[in-house]
Order: C-alpha cells, then sequence, then structure tokens
C-alpha cells in the first residue's frame, strides 16, 4: 500500500518564488527618503512586516519612527541613527541608502508602490495559510480532524482579511448629517420612536429604540431567572415582524431576511416545544406528557401551522465554535437575509479552531469581541446571552450588576447595550419560612402571611435593568412573566395584568 509522506512539500509550489516587488520596495523607500510627506500616503495601511526585504523593512520603520516624531529623515539622519545603533553594515551601508534615492520615480506615485508592497505581502501570507492547510490535511497536525482543520483555516483568512485590508477613512460631516437625518425621519414615522428591529415588548423598545445593526447586546442573568425564554421571545418577535412586513406586500412574498438562533443548551425541538407552549397557552410540561385534551391539541397544530412560516433559523450545535458561528451567519445572510443572530448563551462557545488562549478569561474575551466583530461586518444586532458569576448570591439585593460581568473577559467593554432579567419571585420562594424557625406558632403564621404578601406583589413580575446603553439611557423596565408558559409580556400596571 503506497503511503504519503506528511512532511513533503507541496508539489510545484516549492520551485516558486513567493511573491514581492523589491522595485516597489526600494521606489516607495526612495520617495520617502526624498519628501517624507510622502508617508502620509501610505502610513494608515503600511506596516515595516510587509516588505519582502526585511532590510527595507528596517529601513522602512526607522522612516516611520522619525516622521512620528516629527523629526527629519533622509539618507543623512539615517546612516547617524544607524551608525549609532550599529546597524549600518545591516542596511547596506551608505551606498544602499543612495541607490535608494536614485530608485525613486517621483513622491506623487509613493500611494502606488505602497499598495503593491501590501498587495504583495497579502499574497505571501495567503501562500502560507493554503501550505499549512495543506500540511495539516496530510497530518501535520494529528490532533485536529477535518472539521477543526477547515475552521481553522477559515479563521486564518478572516485574520487576513480583518487586519490586512486596508479599509475605512474619514466621512464627510455633510454625509453623516445625512445618515442622521435618515435615521431621525424612519424614527419619526414609525410608531413608537423604534427606529431599529422590535423585541415584541413595547417598554423596551421604547427604553432602546429596538436592537440597531452593528450592536452587541448582552442579556446576562444567573440561572432561573428566564434568560432563554427572553431570548427566545425576542428571537421570535424578530421573526414575526419580517414575516409581516414581507405579508404586507404580499401573500406570497417571502420575507427579506431570516433571524438566527444559536442554541447551544438547548435542542430546537425544545424550542419549538417551548414556543408553541407560548402561543398555545398550553404547559410545556403537559405537552411533554402528552397530558392534553383533543381540544388542545387542535389548539397545538393550529398554532404551530400558523408560525410554521416564521423566518426563524435554529442552530442547535453545542459548544459551537466562533469562525463556524461566523461562517453560518454569512451564509444565512447570503441565501435567505440576515436581520438578528441570537446566541444561548455565551460561556458555552468555544473560540475559533487554531486559537490557543492562555486561559477562560481570555476565552471569553475573543468570543465577545468575536461576536463584536460579527455584528459591524454583517450589520445586523447580535444579542448573546451571558451566565452571571455566583457572586451575586452572596448579596442581600440579588439584582446583577455591569460588576458581575468584569471577571469575564471584556464582555462589558465589548457590549453596545448590557442587560439584565431579575425576578424577585424566584429568590423570595425559596425564603418561605420554616415553622422550625419560631419559637412559637403566631410568630410562624405571622411570617407566613407577611411572605404571602409579599409574594402577592412579584408574583409573575420580571424586571429588566438596563445598565450600559451608548446610544440611550439606562433604567429598568417591569415585565410580565408567566412561568407556566415561560412567557414574557408586556406589562398593563392599570389592569394588573399582561397587556397581551
Amino acid at each position: 500500500m503506497n503511503t504519503i509522506d506528511a512532511s513533503a512539500p507541496l508539489l510545484g509550489l516549492s520551485q516558486r518564488m513567493p511573491p514581492s516587488n523589491l522595485q516597489a520596495e526600494q521606489a516607495l523607500l526612495g520617495a520617502l527618503l526624498a519628501n517624507n510627506k510622502a508617508y502620509e500616503r501610505v502610513s494608515d495601511f503600511l506596516l515595516p512586516e510587509h516588505f519582502a526585504d526585511p532590510i527595507h523593512g528596517r529601513i522602512f520603520q526607522a522612516i516611520a519612527r522619525r516622521v512620528d516624531q516629527g523629526q527629519l529623515a533622509d539618507a543623512i539622519t539615517l546612516k547617524a541613527e544607524f551608525e549609532h545603533s550599529a546597524v549600518l553594515d545591516e542596511v547596506g551601508g551608505t551606498a544602499y541608502l543612495a541607490q535608494l534615492l536614485s530608485a525613486m520615480v517621483g513622491i506623487i506615485n509613493a500611494g502606488e508602490y505602497g499598495r503593491a508592497v501590501h498587495d504583495a505581502w497579502m499574497r505571501r501570507e495567503l501562500i502560507e495559510i493554503g501550505e499549512t492547510l495543506v500540511n495539516n490535511a496530510f497530518g501535520a497536525e494529528p490532533e485536529l480532524d477535518g472539521k477543526n482543520q477547515l475552521e481553522a483555516a477559515e479563521q486564518s483568512l478572516f485574520n487576513l482579511g480583518a487586519n490586512g485590508v486596508a479599509e475605512g477613512g474619514f466621512v464627510t460631516f455633510e454625509r453623516a448629517l445625512t445618515d442622521a437625518l435618515v435615521t431621525a425621519e424612519r424614527a419619526f414615522h414609525q410608531p413608537g420612536g423604534v427606529t431599529g428591529l422590535t423585541t415584541g415588548l413595547r417598554d423596551l423598545d421604547k427604553k432602546t429604540g429596538g436592537m440597531h445593526p452593528s450592536d452587541l447586546i448582552i442579556l446576562g442573568g444567573r440561572p432561573g431567572m428566564g434568560k432563554s425564554a427572553l431570548a427566545t421571545k425576542i428571537a421570535y418577535s424578530a421573526a414575526k415582524a419580517q414575516l409581516a412586513a414581507a405579508r404586507a406586500i404580499g401573500p406570497d412574498v417571502a420575507p427579506k431576511a431570516a433571524v438566527a438562533l444559536f442554541s447551544l443548551e438547548m435542542s430546537s425541538e425544545q424550542l419549538a416545544t417551548r414556543l408553541l407552549s407560548e402561543e398555545s397557552r398550553i404547559s410545556g410540561d403537559r405537552i411533554r406528557r402528552g397530558d392534553i385534551g383533543q381540544k388542545d391539541f387542535d389548539r397545538f397544530v393550529a398554532v404551530s401551522r400558523e408560525i410554521g412560516s416564521l423566518p426563524l433559523m435554529i442552530d442547535d450545535t453545542p459548544a459551537i465554535t466562533m469562525s463556524a458561528l461566523r461562517t453560518r451567519c454569512r451564509r444565512l445572510k447570503r441565501t435567505k437575509g440576515l436581520a438578528l443572530v441570537v446566541v444561548d448563551y455565551l460561556q458555552l462557545m468555544r473560540p475559533s479552531a487554531g486559537t490557543r488562549p492562555e486561559g477562560r478569561v481570555q476565552e471569553i474575551s475573543q468570543i465577545s469581541q468575536g461576536l463584536k466583530a460579527l455584528a459591524k461586518e454583517l450589520e445586523v444586532p447580535v444579542l448573546a446571552q451571558a451566565q452571571l458569576s455566583r457572586s451575586v448570591e452572596s448579596r442581600e439585593d440579588k439584582r446583577p450588576q455591569l460588576s458581575d460581568l468584569r471577571e469575564s473577559g471584556s464582555i462589558e467593554q465589548d457590549a453596545d447595550m448590557v442587560m439584565f432579567i431579575y425576578r424577585d419571585e424566584y429568590y423570595l420562594q425559596q425564603r418561605a419560612p420554616k415553622q422550625l424557625a419560631f419559637d412559637n406558632d403566631e410568630k410562624f403564621h405571622g411570617a407566613v402571611e407577611k411572605w404571602q404578601r409579599d409574594m402577592e406583589a412579584v408574583h409573575n413580575r420580571a424586571e429588566v435593568l438596563i445598565e450600559k446603553q451608548r446610544h440611550g439611557p439606562t433604567g429598568k423596565i417591569d415585565l410580565f412573566f408567566e412561568g407556566e408558559f415561560t412567557r414574557f409580556a408586556d406589562l398593563d400596571l392599570q389592569h394588573g395584568d399582561d397587556g397581551r
């Protein structure tokens, strides 16, 4: 049987020279030495490591350092600097600096020379990624299976695209004002001033203006608070809004965008059961046990038909990596459009394949930074749930605070909005009076009566605490929570129930 040597170089590549443009490097350095103002044409995208010739990289680094410090950088000043650091011979001596000046074609072309140097570097990086991909496929990294190798290669390409491509730049104030006026006009014509994607909750939309493109929204809370239920409610409402917008145009018009829900803890079937329970008002526990009559089952089927056409896409891959999540979101946006990404929950994700964070805090930081980058790249809001540490339980007032996130890497820093879900009923229920703790029955019954009054005051109540919002106010929002159906809704304080 024939065997393949994994260490053997890829056939054909070993005979080729890596892409480089030494003439462009020389012409660029000559232009910079002749006129330091030419540095402004390349300073925002070119780095010393982009040069194929390390000597050219050393010279460019010296020029950049002197220009950034407001000093003159020419053949004479560089000669003195290199002599002082004893590396003049390494950069080719005085003669080579003079040769570079003669290689100058004109400073007006400095930007083009810089882009040619950068393009050659990017091609070399692509070749290195390709060679690594081929070697790993032959077994150079046996601990990585095919799927992980694909994710590692994709992550390398993403890093090159994110860090290597010179994009951006200034936008005129007139253009910025025009964009601001368009947003303001949209808010003026929208009921309730909701310019972003609706959460399905009136008071939350009023406080935030909806969910906005490129925003990373963190929904934090302790177990049992209803994070998954609230995130599912928001995902469902956003998908419903997309379907309603399409139906307003025509009965057969497909929604322009879908909602992506990544459920790392619950299966897609469990999520569907939760949504059916909420919409049909049949307890999820009864549904699972089959404890329903024909009438309930008929309603169950009717509701499933109603919501079956929602553009809600569920991915229940456990421990999904950041690179896999990014790939699936890009594919979904390309094929069906993308309105919102929901992740349940952040700490269950894994960093991209091929990365080796030093610790758990750095892992979480990489993931939160990746989610923020995804929101910006795809121009959609990303809602990610975050589990809070047990330190919340040790406080008398167990309402979460921003400090509860600070041990979880850079989540607070990366997020555009941080909100917490809190239910007093959950904790109060655990503090039911026990008769053994009282001297006599009278005291015990008094404590029970007080506890019952307190329970009644917080029954079916939940709080959303907006602790950070880059573009708006912070504060508390009261919601209605129906535990039997794990359902959140607007709270109608005038009538004492939800505003459904």
